[in-house]
């Protein structure tokens, strides 16, 4: 009799055994579902990281910009309804780059054909969200050596990123490359012009010209730099042509031969076509704009009154960045009455009829019909954005 309580612990051991055993499973399982089946089936996990930015035509300053600014009673100069309907459509992007087309050099405040405007314009343009300007242009000499080197330290003062321009040799030689870090994405930047409508400018200061040898010396630098795309922005072309001449495309060669990704072109003050070319045979992808016209102008004849933003997303994925999504923003310069500039996303305003009075509504019509027209027949591989009003 001695021996079944032995028999009986043994046998309960092992129930509890059992027991021990099914609990375990239960929550083994549980964990299993909770893990990514990259982990269950021993794969590699994937890392993906994005970043968006916008690309912004020419920023200009005309007499009447610069008179429909000023407000009497404040005694001061204010862009700030110029860039507001526009603003949240910029400031959704992670990057928005323009071409500054204007120096800011003091009084007296003059538009064309030698710019000068109100420091308030650069404040404007960082409230409504852009963060980099590119500065050299026909126009950046048009107040002289001042007028270089105070536009470079009032853009510095707002903490806006910029480059095409510089107060000497050594400025240059720091800054010629703006990098663009977010995300883990780095990028860099570059600015050139074709000329300065004939002004020589005196030294120390400097304005990047479209010289191939410099060009060519500054890529391989930038290269060195450990990118993951680098970005040209590029003032050449003919004014109000709206298909690029020859030198443009040959341009346009060789900087891609040289290792530029993304091209972005200023000048004609018109639209002009945008291409994407896929990776092929060995070369990487590439992307071109021409011309994206005008942000901002007193230019009220069709079609320098309006032009397109183009919108880039670039993921990078263990380690590769890719153009993953493109296209553009049409965008158009409302201006019911002298004392009044407006820059509208113009998808999100043309069935607008509260905002737009009839004439204005027929003229953006008008616009977009020609424009689509033409991005339509020309573009390679890159197609509008649409808007609705939550953007």
């Amino acid at each position: 009799m001695k021996f079944l309580p032995i028999v009986r612990n043994k046998f309960r051991s092992c129930v509890s055994l059992v027991h021990f055993f099914k609990k375990f499973m239960k929550y083994f399982f549980a964990l299993l579902l909770c893990l990514p089946a990259s982990i269950i089936l021993g794969q590699t996990t994937e890392t993906s990281d994005t970043v968006r930015l916008l690309f912004i035509g020419d920023v200009m300053g005309h007499d009447s910009q610069i008179a429909a600014a000023y407000d009497s009673s404040a005694k001061r100069y204010n862009f700030d309804p110029v860039f507001e309907p526009v603003a949240p459509l910029i400031q959704s992007y992670d990057w928005a780059i323009a071409n500054l087309e204007v120096t800011l050099a003091g009084k007296p405040y003059k538009g064309y054909p030698q710019f000068s405007s109100p420091d308030a314009l650069a404040k404007s343009l960082k409230k409504a969200g852009i963060d980099v300007l590119a500065t050299a242009n026909n126009h950046s000499c048009d107040r002289g050596k001042r007028g270089v080197q105070r536009t470079i330290r009032q853009l510095d003062s707002l903490q806006l990123l910029h480059t095409g321009t510089f107060l000497n040799q050594a400025h240059r030689d720091t800054t010629n490359l703006v990098l663009l870090d977010r995300n883990s994405i780095r990028l860099g930047m570059l600015n050139y012009t074709y000329g300065t409508n004939g002004i020589r400018l005196s030294k120390p200061a400097i304005v990047n010209l479209m010289d191939t040898s410099q060009m060519a010396q500054d890529i391989l630098h930038a290269r060195k730099q450990t990118l993951d795309k680098l970005i040209v922005f590029i003032h050449w072309g003919k004014e109000y042509q709206q298909i690029p001449n020859k030198r443009q495309k040959q341009m346009a060669r060789f900087l891609f031969k040289k290792g530029v990704d993304i091209i972005i072109g200023s000048h004609p003050h018109v639209l002009q076509p945008m291409e994407y070319h896929p990776a092929k045979d060995g070369q990487s992808e590439r992307f071109v704009a021409y011309s994206l016209g005008n942000f901002v102008s007193n230019q009220r004849t069709q079609p320098r009154e309006g032009g397109a933003m183009v919108a880039l997303e670039l993921t990078k994925q263990n380690g590769k960045t890719r153009i993953s999504d493109k296209g553009y923003h049409f965008s158009w310069v409302h201006k019911p009455n002298p004392t009044t500039f407006r820059i509208l996303p113009a998808s999100l305003y043309e069935q607008d009829t509260i905002t737009l009075e009839p004439f204005s509504r027929k003229k953006m019509s008008n616009f977009l019909k020609t424009q689509r027209k033409l991005l339509k027949n020309e573009n390679k591989q890159v197609d509008e954005l649409r808007l609705n009003k939550n953007l």
